[in-house]
């Protein structure tokens, strides 16, 4: 008999949640084979099988907090499959059953050949078929089962087929309190969305938050999108976004105002002498902070392509601890979701944080050699906040001032981005 611990999961994280369990006892796994699914702090793990052998207990079950170390299945390695305790009293139960007088024949021979398939299925299906069925809301003993071959490609796809053509998935399960007059819903907190609530409150707390804002005349890096945009995806099938001009108009403003780029340690100061740029993400689990590395010397279509990846891996849950540890400074695009204007929360232990908002045309005042005139420009308010700790007004204000330059005149992005 072999225990089946959570492994160590990286420096920081101590514990998790198990989220799902991807076999049942009874079942046979390969070595490699995923067993369960683990929420943790900052990322969704899939914890795997060491060993073959036959799942012989569930010590945890989906729900319960574990540690490190802890053991939370047995695996026998010399076991049949479908050989457990539960399996036992299943059968006993059929030999009761099948002791008792039957009061008619009431089973043809293709509903006993049916039965046994159906049971078959659960044993044959791998665990990664069982979670994507599981995923689509599709029962697996209804699949037949000799679509589980070697070739999962095939089965995958009659999984969809069949999960377009049932009800939706179900959904988490929640306490629901029914009142006639005022109904209301009750629903436990994941354990990263209480990590983030933690996190903010924290970070409030223990840093002296300040936020000033400036904005942005878009129009010149609107002209450029547009005028290279198809070309761009053409050549390098992406799209030209705006976090590629804010990531090199970033990068130019912390090389000019350093203190942005470090961090409080104790009584010490860390001044940073790189620039990895987190790019906060909201998806479905939580808001998430992916970083993309040493930006200062990436290319546009490069940060593009790394921005893309990123969220991508963050829509479907595929993040690693390695995507999002570190970061220097931090940026949050408001402005997909219709945000005016708003004062980010810092993401602690960094000092500075860019908040981008919608763009919105507004009449803005040109001089020109005939005088002044009103022209309706495509503008953006942006927002710093930062640590008054370490860092003061001049320097707050300066590189937002820095920031606004670098958009407005986007070549100089080639000489100081």
């Amino acid at each position: 008999m072999t225990e089946v611990k959570v492994p160590n999961l990286a420096e920081s994280i101590t514990e998790g949640t198990i989220s799902n369990w991807l076999v049942k006892e009874g079942d046979r796994v390969q070595q490699g084979d995923i067993l369960l699914e683990l929420e943790t702090d900052k990322v969704n793990m899939e914890i795997s099988a060491e060993q073959a052998g036959v799942v012989k207990k569930i010590v945890k079950q989906a729900g319960e907090n574990v540690e490190v170390g802890e053991v939370i299945a047995h695996l026998d390695e010399n076991a049949d499959a479908g050989s457990t305790s539960g399996q036992q009293e299943k059968e006993t139960a059929d030999q009761q059953t099948s002791s008792t007088p039957a009061k008619k024949e009431s089973n043809s021979e293709q509903e006993k050949q049916d039965s046994h398939t159906k049971r078959s299925v659960g044993s044959n299906a791998s665990p990664a078929m069982r979670k994507l069925a599981r995923e689509k809301g599709v029962p697996i003993e209804d699949l037949q089962a000799e679509r589980f071959q070697k070739d999962n490609t095939d089965s995958e796809k009659k999984i969809e087929k069949q999960a377009s053509q049932t009800s939706s998935p179900s959904q988490p399960e929640t306490n629901q309190i029914t009142s006639p007059s005022k109904p209301v819903e009750r629903k436990r907190m994941t354990r990263r969305q209480q990590t983030i609530a933690t996190n903010l409150v924290q970070s409030q707390h223990n840093a002296a938050m300040l936020t000033t804002f400036n904005e942005v005349d878009m129009s010149k890096v609107m002209d450029i999108r547009k005028r290279r945009k198809q070309a761009f995806i053409d050549k390098h099938e992406i799209n030209l976004g705006f976090m590629s001009f804010f990531s090199k108009a970033v990068v130019g403003a912390l090389k000019a105002y350093p203190i942005l780029n470090a961090e409080v340690d104790g009584q010490d100061i860390v001044y940073k002498k790189y620039y990895d740029i987190g790019i906060a993400v909201a998806n479905d689990a939580g808001l998430v902070v992916p970083v993309v590395r040493n930006v200062d010397s990436l290319s546009f279509i490069e940060i593009e392509k790394q921005i893309a990846t990123l969220a991508q891996k963050a829509r479907t849950n595929k993040l690693t601890l390695e995507d999002l540890k570190g970061g220097t400074f931090t940026i949050t695009n408001g402005g997909v979701f219709g945000s005016l204007f708003s004062t980010p929360i810092l993401n602690a232990p960094q000092v500075g944080i860019l908040g981008m908002h919608t763009i919105q045309k507004r009449p803005v005042t040109v001089s020109t050699p005939e005088g002044d005139k009103l022209e309706h420009h495509p503008m953006m308010y942006i927002a710093l906040s930062y640590d008054h700790r370490i860092v003061d007004g001049r320097e707050a204000v300066g590189f937002l001032a820095t920031i606004k330059k670098l958009l407005e005149e986007p070549e100089l992005l080639l000489l100081e981005g």
